[in-house]
């Protein structure tokens, strides 16, 4: 009985370990989260995979969904185009704002901004393009219940 226990208690452990994983497994990731009324959105890219999550407004949903090369390209020639890695951040306060944050941990593009203190005013239009580039990708591809 308490080889059941064991094997039933170690099953669970490694299962909750493993639906974790999505969220910390990724190449590329885009978030947005905060408000008054709080919103949880996801997009986590790991190759051509993608997994995406939303949270808020009484709803919630996950989906996963694949990615062309070509529009792994295009979102790759966005961050370039835009100077990902030169946009500087603000660091006034901001409270109860929705902020978004982008994670790229490969390519030329590596690096990690937020808009939760804000965007520099210079680079606003950099960050209003590419947080439309991955708009554009849920848009064309999440099928929101």
């Amino acid at each position: 009985m308490t080889r059941i226990i064991a094997i039933i208690f170690t099953l669970i452990i490694m299962v909750s370990c493993n639906s974790q994983k999505v969220y910390s497994d990724f190449d590329i990731s885009y978030s947005k989260s905060g408000g008054y009324a709080p919103v949880y959105e996801n997009l986590l890219i790991k190759g051509n995979n993608v997994h995406y999550s939303f949270e808020g407004g009484g709803k919630k949903y996950n989906q996963n969904f694949t990615l062309t090369d070509e529009d792994l390209k295009k979102l790759d020639n966005t961050l370039s185009q835009n100077n990902f890695r030169r946009i500087q951040e603000d660091h006034k306060k901001i409270y109860d704002g929705i902020a978004t944050s982008i994670n790229i941990k490969k390519g030329a593009n590596e690096g990690s901004k937020t808009d939760a203190s804000s965007i520099m005013s210079n680079f606003k239009t950099n960050w209003k393009n590419i947080t439309a580039a991955f708009q554009e990708i849920i848009n064309n591809n999440v099928k929101k219940q």
